[in-house]
């Protein structure tokens, strides 16, 4: 069988000598991170997705919350010192990260941008998050996401209407 090629995620956290889980599942295209986990068996909870904003002053700003939820803009960018953020389009991703849709990973992006990770993740050991590739994620301590992205926690989601 051959080997699986590794990712500028998974080459990061081998240079760190950073412990992680691939998971791999068929996907031809841009699926979201609630399909994923159901392809992956990665409970719901612990599965993050990784979305790439831009504040007012022109910075890009890494936010890193559960695939269930939202962020909550206006909050993220109080944590950012910004006047407000808003999110990238999907057709600069690429290009500024050097990933796509549904593979960026906060890991091994063309350049390190902060990056903000939503305080739930700190409730858990492991979390899951995209592996650099569609159709990969990666399974690691939270601990070691945050030191290998230089991630900070932070409250970044936008709170459930009731």
């Amino acid at each position: 069988m051959a080997r699986e090629a590794k990712t500028n995620a998974m080459r990061m956290l081998d240079r760190k000598k950073i412990k992680y889980e691939v998971l791999s599942y068929e996907c031809d295209e841009f699926i979201d991170g609630m399909h994923m986990a159901e392809a992956t068996g990665a409970p719901v909870e612990r599965s993050f997705k990784t979305l790439l904003t831009q504040g007012k002053s022109g910075s890009y700003y890494v936010v890193v919350i559960p695939i269930a939820e939202e962020i909550d803009l206006k909050k993220a960018a109080k944590q950012m010192n910004e006047k407000s953020i808003a999110m990238v389009p999907v057709r600069s991703l690429l290009g500024i990260t050097g990933y796509v849709r549904g593979g960026c990973s906060p890991i091994g992006m063309k350049k390190q941008f902060p990056t903000y990770i939503d305080s739930s993740a700190e409730g858990f050991e492991e979390i899951y998050v995209s592996g650099g590739r569609v159709g990969l994620s990666l399974k690691l301590k939270t601990e070691d996401l945050l030191k290998a992205c230089g991630g900070r926690l932070s409250d970044l989601i936008a709170k459930k209407q009731d």
